[in-house]
């Protein structure tokens, strides 16, 4: 078994507004500024009537900062008067993975 460190995933849940608002660019600002923080370990996302995205982070303090961050501020404004009918956050401490694939 490798050395494995536990990190912490921010899952993001939301339902849309029936409205765009460059919501797709703002979404890729996002991402591309969240590669940029401190702890940032990756993300992943899926959307069909529900979307879920996850963030991986090294630190619950990584997390904070990055909620705490200007543009992410502005963008999480936005999403309650813009983009989100409905979202739900839950943080997780992850203690172990394994994967499979071909």
């Amino acid at each position: 078994m490798k050395n494995f460190e536990p990190y912490y995933a921010v899952i993001f849940t939301s339902t849309r507004t029936n409205r765009d608002n460059n919501y797709a660019a703002m979404a890729k600002t996002m991402e591309d500024l969240a590669k940029q923080q401190p702890g940032f370990l990756g993300v992943e996302s899926a959307r069909n009537d529900i979307g879920i995205t996850v963030s991986y982070w090294k630190t619950l303090d990584d997390i904070g900062a990055w909620k705490q961050q200007t543009n992410h501020i502005l963008a999480q404004k936005l999403g309650k008067t813009n983009w989100y009918e409905w979202y739900k956050v839950r943080i997780c401490k992850v203690e172990r993975e394994y994967e499979f694939f071909k």
